[in-house]
């Protein structure tokens, strides 16, 4: 093999560390960060910058780069890996991925607790302790049906929480319920994404929401879940409850494979890639409602 053609050359280590972080999904942990901040009254400062950065980047490397590791007996086997949906990660970069996830997200971590307060301290230790017991060895929260779910949708609505507990905002009536809300979103969104594995898992006697449940099981949890956000989201008064209409897709999407059975659960696939680029329309019509509602 030629030097160029070398996987383990510097720039295809950074490729590959790049790759594990899941550029696609960077915006789904900063986003729910800033945007709670700076509802809860937290201006352009240097913990909102530090925020930001740290869950743009390092926390998805922290997130996926430690799934990859950890999984990868699984995904060199799992037609799904290879692009968006995530990278296949070379052995030979193994070590250096957990290295660097450690290296980048430390001074993040350090700095937030420095420049927070205890609520806030607390709300990131289980945002971190999230992320690495989902993937790591002795705990994978990943393979304890339903816990996996529960995990999975803490990764993304505790950034919201943090924002909020950083910027010294008080948990009102209507902030828990959107809390919430985003929570079941998640739940939603984790236990529909486990359907289109359901059978490469049980043949790597993996479990999960997914295998527990079957494929027709968790696709109605799924759809469940997203109708109880939206209700939850049209408890917090108006015009913030427009964002339960936000719900909607979502639930259309899952609903087209209630009959989807076991043995052809990959059908769920299209639904899932139509999830992915839905969550970008989401996030700009989410924008133009935060928008309004700090007006």
């Amino acid at each position: 093999m030629t030097a160029a053609a070398e996987p383990s050359t510097a720039p295809s280590r950074l490729a590959q560390l790049v790759g594990t972080s899941r550029p696609l999904s960077w915006v789904n942990t900063a986003y729910p960060f800033g945007a709670a901040y700076l509802l809860a009254g937290g201006g352009v400062d240097l913990r909102l910058v530090l925020g930001v950065l740290w869950f743009l980047v390092p926390y998805n490397l922290l997130m996926y780069g430690v799934n990859d590791v950890f999984d990868y007996e699984s995904d060199v086997r799992n037609p799904r890996k290879g692009g968006v949906e995530g990278i296949v990660l070379d052995r030979r970069v193994h070590r250096l991925t957990l290295w660097a996830a450690g290296v980048l997200n430390v001074p993040f971590v350090v700095a937030l607790v420095v420049l927070g307060d205890s609520a806030s301290t607390a709300v990131l230790a289980v945002s971190v302790f999230a992320v690495v017991a989902y993937s790591a060895p002795w705990l994978r929260f990943k393979e304890r049906p339903f816990l996996d779910s529960l995990t999975s949708s803490t990764h993304f609505v505790s950034p919201a929480c943090f924002g909020l507990a950083l910027a010294g905002g008080s948990p009102t009536r209507e902030a828990l319920a959107a809390l919430a809300g985003f929570f079941l979103w998640g739940v939603a969104s984790h236990a529909f994404g486990a359907v289109q594995d359901i059978r490469a898992d049980r043949e790597a006697d993996i479990a999960s929401v997914g295998t527990w449940l079957g494929a027709a099981g968790t696709v109605r949890l799924a759809l469940a879940s997203y109708v109880a956000a939206g209700l939850l989201l049209a408890t917090t008064g108006w015009p913030a409850a427009l964002s339960a209409l936000l719900v909607l897709p979502y639930a259309v999407n899952v609903a087209a494979y209630l009959s989807v059975r076991d043995d052809d659960c990959e059908r769920a696939h299209g639904g899932w890639r139509r999830f992915l680029w839905l969550n970008y329309v989401t996030g700009f019509l989410l924008t133009q409602l935060l928008i309004w509602l700090t007006w």
